[in-house]
C-alpha cells in the first residue's frame, strides 16, 4: 500500500495500548507527544488496531451513556475554557492600559 513505517510494530502496539489504557481521558495529541509520534500517526494506528480487533472506529464500542457522559464532560470543559479566556482578555486589557499609562508618565 504505502511505504514501510519507520516505527517497529511493537512500538506501535505499545503506543496504541497506552492510548487505549487512558480510557478516553487523554487525547491522541497528548499520548503521541509522550511517545514521540504525531497525533495523526497514532490515530491511524488506533484505527488499524480497532479494525483488526473488529471494533468500531474511535474508542471502541462505547455505549450511548458513555458518549453522553463524554459530551457533557467536553461541554463543561469548553465552558470552563471560555470563562478562562474572558478572564485572560480582561487581564490583557488591564495590562495594556497600565503599560500605556506608564509610558505617558515616562515622557
Amino acid at each position: 500500500m504505502g511505504r514501510k513505517s519507520p516505527y517497529p510494530e511493537e512500538f506501535r502496539n505499545d503506543a496504541v495500548a497506552l492510548y487505549l489504557s487512558a480510557g478516553g481521558k487523554r487525547t491522541y495529541a497528548a499520548v503521541a507527544a509522550d511517545v514521540g509520534a504525531t497525533s495523526e500517526t497514532l490515530r491511524s494506528w488506533v484505527r488499524q488496531a480497532d479494525e483488526h480487533a473488529g471494533r468500531d472506529h474511535g474508542r471502541g464500542e462505547q455505549s450511548v451513556e458513555g458518549r453522553e457522559e463524554e459530551l457533557a464532560r467536553l461541554r463543561a470543559e469548553n465552558g470552563r475554557l471560555r470563562k478562562a479566556e474572558k478572564e485572560w482578555e480582561l487581564e490583557r486589557e488591564i495590562l495594556r492600559r497600565a503599560a500605556a499609562y506608564f509610558a505617558k508618565e515616562m515622557k
